[in-house]
């Protein structure tokens, strides 16, 4: 088997690779680089077969790099992308085990870093919900909820109950939609009462 054609794709790094004439997928520069390939060469299957998969981890990897650079991903996530941009499980699986060896990827850093930035404005109920469905495990949900203040969240779920009536009187009607909305906002049953409470005492 001969290497007929090496051509680069575009102004990136990947290259067509075509042997015996016949197209066998893009190759990263840094795969050629590797095994030093060049066209007129001779190819035994084996290889060629080893290549495709080594391109496939490092492409797969390189990819999910890319995106943990523009912004920090849980584990779910990267999985959920690089498997819609269809690389095969085992270069996906490989990929994660080495974001996370590199500290590239860290579900309980994510998750506290997303707990400080939302403990601003949700209540853990929500926060809790929405790590669950980012594939974040209870155990890490929990550890990373440890860092909320309770004194926080009390002021918080107030802060949000006086800008939803904007000064408007609360009466039965109004106190229930109120409490709907904080609920909505993921405060617990207590801390929404307390605040309803206030705002009641105050007017």
């Amino acid at each position: 088997m001969e290497i007929t054609e090496i051509k680069k794709i575009g102004q990136g790094k990947r290259y067509s690779l075509k042997v015996d004439d016949v197209f066998e997928g893009v190759i990263e520069s840094e795969i050629l680089a590797r095994y030093n390939l060049k066209t007129g060469q001779q190819i035994e299957q084996s290889l060629l077969t080893q290549l495709k998969n080594e391109n496939g981890d490092y492409a797969c990897f390189d990819r999910a790099l890319s995106v943990l650079e523009k912004s920090s991903k849980s584990k779910k996530q990267i999985f959920d992308y690089l498997s819609g941009k269809g690389y095969p499980q085992a270069s996906i699986q490989k990929a994660i085990e080495k974001l996370e060896e590199y500290g590239y990827l860290d579900d309980l850093a994510y998750a506290q870093e997303y707990v400080k930035f939302k403990s601003t404005s949700e209540g853990e109920k929500k926060m809790r919900f929405a790590l669950k469905n980012k594939g974040i495990d209870e155990e890490t949900i929990s550890r990373a909820l440890e860092s909320v203040d309770p004194q926080q969240q009390e002021e918080v779920c107030l802060n949000l109950a006086r800008k939803k009536l904007k000064n408007a009187q609360i009466d039965i009607k109004t106190k229930q939609k109120l409490f709907s909305y904080l609920a909505g906002r993921g405060f617990s049953f207590d801390i929404i009462n307390r605040a309803i409470s206030q705002i009641w005492e105050e007017q």
